[in-house]
């Protein structure tokens, strides 16, 4: 197979899609004013080919921050594109199409992947989705787009999930996910005070979760929102942590960008040594796969945000780029089988 990217910073769609040929499967990253647009022009340039699409910044080798960006899959793939509905409120209802489309795509956990582009809502959908995928084996990754918008086959949909399932014709694909934090300590806290639909979190042990946070690293309430960059909070999830970001102050409450339940047990976590940790993700990969044709990826919002405080992001493309052709999208949550994570990056590679 075949991974094409295009971008325009200026928005122009057959600029980013100048180059691409018999495409088999398609992703569209549009800024908000154009999204539409963008939606309505790609289906009309490739009609009936497989695309999911949302609002969002795309990267190569650099990453674009408005404008549109289309990465796409050809020359052996085969693939569908469809939508699940209602997120909020009952997205198995519209479990029936997933599963329409495993028979059609068909493959399994060795040659088949589902991508997916959220709007919200993201660890009901992902509880729905990996249900019905985990019958065959099926990977999940993906992230939550900007604007609680979301595109499937030229349709423009909110409070949904749009999703592709794509078959590696000609070898094997495997997710990853990649988490560059470790736990600062021995803290351990029970979460108490929760309201799970605003993804609050009141207390910690008893205590303010504000205050908790505060006397443990020493900063104010204006430094709380940056100091998540290097000590966010986890959340073991059998022998994998789950990174939950704090998004505001919300007066003794955090508010976060991860749903947080009564007596979830949480830990602190502390930056780690990221250029190493991304080399050994990257030496992985080419363990596992010594000859590659694609990787997509999905970063976070805040680790763009740091690695780019830190000099590090355009050094971070080059050295993914070393795997071959990798391509991606800046999301606003990360999606890894059935976990909605923060603070993280997760990819699949198509041998």
């Amino acid at each position: 197979m075949k991974q094409f990217y295009g971008v325009s910073r200026r928005g122009n769609l057959d600029e980013a899609l100048q180059g691409l040929r018999q495409p088999q499967f398609i992703m569209l990253f549009s800024n908000q004013d154009q999204f539409e647009s963008h939606v309505a022009a790609l289906e009309k340039r490739f009609p009936g080919v497989p695309s999911i699409g949302c609002i969002g910044m795309s990267y190569q080798l650099g990453v674009a921050e408005s404008g549109v960006g289309v990465a796409a899959f050809s020359d052996g793939v085969a693939a569908a594109a469809n939508v699940l509905e209602h997120a909020s409120t009952m997205p198995v209802k519209y479990i029936q199409r997933l599963e329409q489309d495993m028979k059609t795509v068909g493959g399994g956990e060795r040659d088949t992947v589902c991508i997916d582009f959220c709007a919200g809502n993201d660890a009901c959908v992902l509880t729905t989705i990996y249900t019905a995928l985990s019958k065959r084996g099926i990977s999940l990754m993906g992230g939550t787009g900007d604007q609680g918008r979301v595109s499937a086959n030229g349709r423009v949909y909110e409070d949904a999930v749009a999703y592709g399932l794509v078959r590696n014709q000609n070898g094997r694909v495997k997710t990853y996910k990649e988490n560059i934090y470790h736990q600062l300590g021995d803290y351990r806290f029970v979460a108490s005070n929760t309201d799970r639909a605003n993804y609050m979190l009141g207390a910690l042990n008893g205590k303010s979760a504000k205050q908790v946070y505060k006397d443990i690293l020493h900063v104010t309430d204006e430094e709380i929102l940056t100091r998540t960059f290097q000590n966010p909070f986890g959340k073991l999830n059998g022998d994998d942590t789950c990174i939950i970001s704090i998004k505001e102050v919300n007066g003794s409450a955090l508010s976060c960008f991860r749903q947080v339940n009564d007596s979830d047990v949480l830990m602190l976590l502390e930056l780690g040594d990221y250029r190493a940790i991304v080399q050994d993700t990257i030496r992985r990969i080419c363990a596992d796969f010594p000859r590659r044709s694609a990787v997509f990826s999905v970063n976070c919002l805040f680790r763009y945000k740091l690695f780019t405080q830190q000099g590090y992001m355009q050094d971070y493309l080059r050295d993914m780029a070393a795997l071959g052709s990798h391509a991606g999208f800046v999301g606003y949550g990360e999606h890894y089988n059935n976990r909605f994570v923060n603070q993280s990056m997760t990819c699949v590679v198509f041998e």
